[in-house]
């Protein structure tokens, strides 16, 4: 299989042959990629805003962010390796050289040098922390609350398959104004979501 070089929503994507999934291209050509995330970074991210996005994938929903506010203000986290350089040149390819690109996977909270198993399956999009399949890569634990802190984003997009549940085990210390959230009832049961939703509203 070869790259991809298309355009979605006003976005240059490029991805090269070894990030090349057929679902993500079949979407990409016919616009449906991650539309749901993408249209909600469009009404929610508004100057001046800081963004703070988990699961950055290939950057597409990174991109349109910083176009919202500035790239400078977009703090992006992706904890499959091989896609890090794909975030990095589709944000160059879009004049959003700015945003800060971190590789690891999002916890509550992390130990600095502290590592998690990573499963990488072929369909990257899938790709999780996960007791089974896909092949197992160490990454970086990242602390949530920590970058809350840091960053205090108004705005958090997160989508990083089923890792949710356990970041809001305290209030998010930030100016938040939107969150933007994919959950994913096929990894936890429904008390979770509720759970999840719980602590949203207290917030």
């Amino acid at each position: 299989m070869t790259g991809l070089d298309t355009q979605i929503n006003g976005v240059e994507i490029h991805l090269p042959p070894s990030v090349t999934a057929p679902l993500v291209v079949e979407r990409l050509r016919d616009g449906s990629y991650e539309a749901d995330e993408a249209n909600a970074a469009e009404r929610c991210v508004k100057d001046g805003f800081r963004v703070l996005e988990l699961g950055a994938g290939i950057g597409y929903v990174t991109a349109i962010c910083a176009r919202r506010t500035a790239p400078e203000n977009v703090l992006a986290v992706e904890a499959n390796p091989a896609l890090i350089p794909v975030i990095e040149s589709n944000l160059a390819r879009n004049g959003a050289q700015g945003v800060t690109v971190l590789h690891g996977a999002v916890v509550a909270r992390a130990e600095e040098g502290q590592k998690a198993s990573f499963r990488v399956q072929d369909h990257f999009p899938a790709s999780r922390l996960a007791s089974e399949g896909g092949r197992i890569v160490d990454v970086p634990m990242i602390g949530f609350h920590d970058l809350l802190r840091a960053h205090r984003p108004h705005v958090v997009l997160m989508d990083i398959e089923g890792a949710e549940t356990q970041l809001f085990d305290r209030p998010w210390k930030c100016p938040l104004r939107f969150c933007v959230l994919e959950l994913h009832p096929r990894h936890y049961p429904p008390r979770a979501i509720k759970r999840i939703v719980d602590a949203m509203s207290a917030m």
